[in-house]
């Protein structure tokens, strides 16, 4: 099938691979990898150490893996090693480091296949490529003339985006359908989807104080924020909060469960009741107002919305920030002693916090992407901006605004040329599968964006290098309903390198080429600035793979839009033009041929930037992008979409505490009494490597429960327990800790969904109980939000 494909490589993969390769995918054991034999002369042959980075969503950057290969293996991965005073080393973790158990593991998908038995009983049989693009492009156009091209949705995945140049390679699929006509776009992220659309409504896209800045804080307060299981290498953010440490700041960190990050740095953790930081958050304030320790002089000049007297044009009595927080509102003073009974946090504990918070400059408040993966998940992005400016800590050294901290990127890059897309419609990347049953009623209200409405329903999915279809989607099992019944998409398309659960619903399905591979090029904005890098494939590509622009590039041709998608070049010479392109907005950028030469580039030393700086020294000047170009406390924006939506209590115009419908505070915790949550652990990439044998030696799935919710449960430590509610159940091994609030339990995501045949998930997949409910202003996944109860089998 490859007549590109030598000889040598032939013969070396044949041996191995046997009667098995005719299956796409290997049976056998998963622990053990399946590498080339090797050749007489293996001893004799040179080992060459070639540069590459680790390309994977994982939030550190794109860490450098020094790959050793002999005879085309890669042997050995190692990695950047270079520490520098003013930069840590782009040193990669445990998961990059045992990529080569993905590389070679025995599941690879070798070979294109499709369909045989039902959508999501994972039956196939392979077929060549020419089939494979044949009924792809087949489909393509069916659906396109029956339903148009809203009936095509381009799914949300992120198992190949890095900090790369834009839209690379995951882009190249936008193009294809472009050139056909477009397709039903998504907006937003499972990642920050609320922290995306509730952030600019306070700050207009203001930025924070770069990581390294932290170094001049004196107090760093963490909420839901735990870089060292989610941030290691790559941009060296994880190091700066280390080396904040050994400077002499003090480490806070709020979260229900005693992170790595609490363990390793922290100087307190204040555990706190999911879905209630806003309660917190409020009650701090309080404290701060009531003793007047809050910054009146920075609010004044700064912000729209904190009290009566700075409210915008047109906004009720009694609608500021303050007057909430006092119970001018709503009869309700947002004292410690009520944020305790929600949240679980001390009264003295708030009133010493909020203290502290106040009386230390500069204090660095900092948040994570957690705690908006909830119910009303967009109060919190704007509540602890709020307390950055009360305290009147934006735009200084060693202070912040707040949200996340910066990174530093001087080049601005030509991405990858999708060119336009003539439908105009946009849903939420969370809504997909409410696009599938009745898009055609979604509104404005609903999350649809671009149009008034669908013509269509999404009629078919192409799925590139993700497993959000099923794995990491909320209720799976509402999902494999929906994608179970071919009567409502009509075609499924998935191109990944394993069979994982979401490929179990393809009716095509393509192999893919690892990192490893390919070439991986780009930039990634570290801590000290840009870094760039241009990495081509270590070894021949494996199997029957290809990669997405082949792909692509066959179905245009089937399609008859060859030349216009391709315009005459090959990938390598789409790479050489976004970097001819780039230079011409920034000479200083390096050639192509510099970049072959030396593909891995580092920026050079650079002082920490302080965010919004500009603002604070002269805010008339220098408007934020706001529509009162100052901070907005109170948001007229969101107060207007909050009536049009009918949303006014969800969506309201102050960040608010709203309690959560499967909250401390829902009726459903007499029938399902714990909190789950979970938490992205240290052994995989959202669900990447939950297959990889290393990273289950690196830490084992299981539930972790405190001792006191186990002890009442008569559950012990490794215990095998059942965890449950209305949407689904779960079998995983119990961990009894003290690290973890009582009342909450946390069963880290991404475990492969792996259903017995009574539809029980045997693996530990959260999303098998996890609910579907889309957050009120960003129409965001709310999976950190779940009522369940846990018994020991």
């Amino acid at each position: 099938m490859r007549p590109d494909l030598s000889r040598r490589s032939f013969l070396k993969w044949s041996a191995v691979l046997g009667a098995g390769a005719a299956t796409g995918v290997l049976a056998g054991s998963s622990n053990d990898l399946l590498v080339p034999t090797a050749s007489a002369d293996k001893a004799a042959a040179p080992i060459t150490v070639t540069p590459h980075v680790c390309a994977m969503n994982c939030g550190g950057g794109s860490c450098v893996l020094n790959l050793e290969v002999q005879d085309g293996v890669v042997t050995r991965i190692d990695t950047d090693q270079q520490d520098l005073a003013w930069s840590p080393a782009q040193r990669g973790c445990q998961r990059g480091r045992s990529m080569r158990q993905q590389l070679y593991h025995p599941d690879r998908l070798k070979q294109p296949m499709k369909r045989v038995g039902k959508r999501g009983e994972g039956k196939f049989e392979p077929i060549t490529w020419d089939e494979a693009y044949t009924t792809i492009a087949a489909n393509l156009d069916r659906i396109i003339k029956k339903y148009g091209n809203q009936a095509i949705f381009y799914h949300y995945a992120s198992g190949v985006l890095s900090p790369v140049f834009k839209s690379w390679p995951t882009g190249i699929v936008n193009r294809l359908l472009n050139q056909i006509g477009g397709y039903l776009n998504y907006y937003g992220t499972y990642s920050s989807a609320a922290y995306s659309f509730a952030a600019p409504y306070i700050l207009g896209g203001g930025s924070n104080n770069s990581v390294d800045d932290m170094v001049n804080s004196r107090l760093i307060v963490l909420f839901a924020d735990n870089p060292a299981e989610t941030r290691l290498g790559g941009g060296g953010q994880y190091q700066w909060y280390l080396k904040a440490k050994q400077a002499g700041a003090k480490v806070i960190v709020i979260d229900p469960r005693l992170s790595d990050t609490a363990k390793a740095i922290a100087d307190e953790w204040i555990p706190i009741r999911p879905t209630t930081d806003n309660a917190l958050i409020n009650a701090l304030a309080y404290v701060m107002i009531t003793e007047n320790l809050h910054d009146q002089a920075f609010l004044d000049k700064y912000c729209v919305g904190f009290d009566e007297s700075h409210l915008p044009a047109g906004a009720p009595a009694n609608s500021s920030f303050k007057s909430y927080v006092l119970g001018a509102a709503d009869g309700v003073p947002k004292t410690p002693a009520w944020a305790e009974s929600i949240t679980g946090v001390p009264a003295e504990t708030i009133v010493r916090l909020a203290r502290e918070i106040a009386g230390t400059k500069p204090t660095c408040l900092i948040q994570g992407l957690g705690w908006q993966r909830h119910a009303y998940g967009e109060q919190p992005v704007r509540a602890l901006p709020t307390l950055a400016a009360m305290t009147g800590n934006i735009g200084r050294k060693g202070g912040g605004n707040g949200t996340r901290p910066g990174g530093k990127s001087s080049v601005s890059l030509t991405g990858f040329p999708l060119g336009t897309n003539p439908v105009k419609a946009s849903i939420s990347c969370f809504q997909w599968p409410d696009a599938i049953t009745h898009g055609t009623e979604l509104r404005a209200k609903d999350g649809l964006r671009g149009v008034d409405k669908l013509d269509s329903n999404i009629k078919m999915i192409w799925n590139y290098a993700g497993n959000t279809l099923i794995n990491q989607h909320g209720d799976i099992n509402h999902a494999k309903k929906i994608l179970a019944d071919e009567s409502l998409v009509e075609f499924i398309l998935v191109h990944d390198i394993f069979m994982t659960p979401s490929a179990k619903f393809a009716d095509i399905l393509l192999p893919d080429r690892s990192s490893f591979e390919r070439t991986e090029m780009g930039r990634d904005a570290t801590s000290q600035g840009d870094r760039i890098f241009y990495t081509p494939g270590a070894i021949e590509p494996l199997y029957d793979t290809r990669d997405v622009y082949e792909v692509c590039l066959r179905l245009a041709e089937k399609l008859g839009v060859a030349d216009k998608f391709s315009e005459g070049r090959t990938m390598e010479q789409w790479q050489q033009w976004m970097v001819e392109e780039t230079r011409k907005k920034t000479p200083t950028f390096p050639t192509f041929e510099e970049l072959k030469k030396n593909p891995i580039i580092k920026s050079k030393e650079t002082p920490p930037t302080v965010g919004m700086a500009t603002f604070i020294a002269d805010p008339v000047k220098n408007k934020l992008a706001t529509p009162s170009g100052l901070i907005e406390i109170y948001s007229p924006q969101l107060a207007k979409m909050g009536q049009d939506w009918g949303l006014a209590a969800e969506l309201p115009p102050i960040p608010k505490y709203v309690p959560a419908w499967e909250g401390p505070e829902s009726p459903l915790k007499e029938k399902y009494p714990l909190q789950l949550i979970g938490h992205h652990v240290k052994r995989r990439v959202h669900s990447t490597h939950d297959n990889n044998p290393w990273m289950e030696e690196v830490e084992q799935q299981a539930i972790t429960l405190n001792e006191i919710d186990a002890a009442e449960r008569g559950i012990k430590d490794g215990d095998m327990v059942k965890i449950w509610n209305d949407r689904g159940t779960i079998h995983v091994v119990c961990r009894v800790s003290k690290g973890i609030m009582p009342g909450v339990a946390d069963l880290p995501q991404g475990a492969w969904h792996t259903p017995d045949k009574d539809g029980v998930d045997i693996r530990g997949c959260i999303n098998t109980i996890t609910k579907y409910h889309p957050t009120p202003g960003a129409k965001g996944n709310p999976q950190h939000t779940n009522l369940v109860q846990v018994a020991k089998l």
